[in-house]
């Protein structure tokens, strides 16, 4: 009597569908944690870039005695040129353009200081929350599409 072995080469069709089950498992669970890490990092992006304006701002102030009254002031010289009020060279350009990792910047001069707001470019995708700062070098959050103002809480 001879025993005859088949042997199978590949996958058969219901193991495939198993591992695709899995696969579709995983990445359900998986993609909602991946958007939400990505939109905080976003979110710790821009205070960190509102720190950096606070700085420029110190910077501007004392070496030309009074505050930017925008972002480009702040930003590098066209060209070869050197560093001037107009454009100080105190911040990187994608910043002194006005949008920087999902937010978009917008600063305000006064005439005793300047207002900084960033909002997310979508809100829920790009952040969930908009922030402010002032001349008090005091970053203020707000958790909603609204405008963050000097009324937000202080972010500790």
């Amino acid at each position: 009597m001879q025993i005859r072995r088949r042997f199978r080469r590949g996958f058969s069709l219901i193991e495939l569908l198993i591992v695709i089950a899995i696969i579709l498992i995983i990445a359900a669970i998986a993609i909602p944690k991946l958007t939400s890490a990505r939109m905080a990092a976003f979110e710790m992006a821009s205070i960190r870039a509102l720190h950096t304006v606070n700085t420029a701002q110190i910077q501007y102030f004392s070496t030309y005695g009074r505050y930017a009254q925008s972002l480009m002031e702040l930003g590098p010289p066209t060209g070869n040129a050197a560093p001037s009020p107009a454009a100080a060279d105190l911040l990187p350009g994608d910043l002194s353009t006005g949008i920087k990792s999902g937010y978009v910047f917008t600063m305000v001069g006064t005439p005793g200081g300047y207002t900084v707001n960033a909002d997310p470019q979508t809100f829920s995708v790009t952040g969930g929350r908009t922030f402010y700062t002032d001349h008090t070098n005091i970053i203020r959050n707000h958790f909603g599409n609204e405008p963050a103002s000097e009324n937000d809480p202080e972010i500790q």
